[in-house]
């Protein structure tokens, strides 16, 4: 059986590309869930993304080669979440 795996990723105007925040894997993944669920932070899950992602460190950013799942994971963000539309609106994209 595989080891869960949780990837926390960020996103500002400024940077070049989104960043890792945090790596969880096993029991902590319940836990990372459990703090974006407090936040109203969106969740995306994906199994195999998670397993490339949870090699990376927190503050590396994405590289190019990931860009086109990000850009899709932003696009669900974008529509499930009212306050992330708003903040790209906002931002001009």
């Amino acid at each position: 059986m595989k080891e869960k795996k949780g990837i926390a990723v960020g996103y500002s105007f400024d940077e070049p590309a989104p960043e890792i925040l945090a790596v969880a894997k096993g029991f902590l993944v319940d836990r990372m869930l459990a703090i974006a669920k407090e936040n109203n932070i969106t969740v995306y899950k994906d199994s195999d993304l998670a397993e490339i992602l949870s090699y990376m460190t927190p503050g590396e950013h994405i590289p190019d080669n990931r860009f086109r799942i990000m850009s899709e994971i932003l696009a669900y963000c974008y529509k499930i979440n009212e306050k992330f539309r708003e903040k790209m609106v906002k931002s001009g994209i």
